[in-house]
């Protein structure tokens, strides 16, 4: 049960509505950056599937599209937030509750120091490996059971501080491979909607 939401039990989800969300800090100076690599790729689905942002009240921006087919087809809110990684928890559990969503049907997308840049794993369940917005929004959920999309960024080369490391933009030669990169982090999030768990992490977890 989501810390929210005390009226509202688990597994009370909407049925076939799905929860994604990118992480990242808001402002332009933070928006190219690393860590902004999941919310880019919100934006980038929402764009894909030729949608526009509104405002929501609980401190985000929630685009919604729908995908897969016939008795497949499900309703998917984007949304990317409107504060700070580290507090990304409370407006995560403001959506899932207004939009009555459940842990297993919330993906959040997020960048990953401890993969190579552009590879991408899937999971459900875990730690936050040190993630502040991670441990943010398993603490708003009361529970670390939801999906992850984890966008590998790398770790950075010699003594560069990680924490400096992922608030700087990518490089030269990284930025022309961005698209692509983000191309199949939505493939990714299509996938284990429509296809489930295993599935998805036989096509990205390799």
């Amino acid at each position: 049960m989501f810390g929210t939401s005390s009226k509202r039990k688990a597994g009370s989800s909407t049925p076939n509505r799905w929860l994604l969300i990118g992480l990242g800090n808001p402002g332009k100076e933070y928006e190219k950056t690393r860590h902004n690599i999941g919310a880019a790729l919100v934006s980038e689905y929402a764009k894909k599937a030729g949608v526009r942002f509104s405002s929501h009240k609980a401190r985000a921006d929630v685009a919604e599209t729908s995908i897969g087919v016939g008795a497949q087809r499900v309703s998917l809110i984007a949304a990317t937030l409107r504060c700070y990684m580290n507090v990304s928890g409370g407006p995560t559990s403001a959506l899932a509750n207004f939009y009555k969503i459940d842990g297993d049907h919330i993906i959040i997308a997020h960048d990953e120091l401890d993969i190579p840049f552009q590879a991408i794993r899937i999971k459900y369940g875990g730690g936050d490996n040190g993630h502040n917005g991670l441990k943010s929004v398993t603490s708003g959920l009361s529970s670390p059971d939801y999906y992850r999309i984890r966008l590998g960024i790398g770790r950075p080369v010699g003594e560069q501080d990680p924490a400096d490391f992922v608030l700087r933009t990518f490089s030269a030669a990284e930025r022309k491979d961005i698209d692509l990169f983000l191309r199949r982090g939505i493939d990714a999030v299509e996938l284990l909607i429509t296809q489930g768990l295993e599935k998805a992490q036989n096509s990205f977890n390799k």
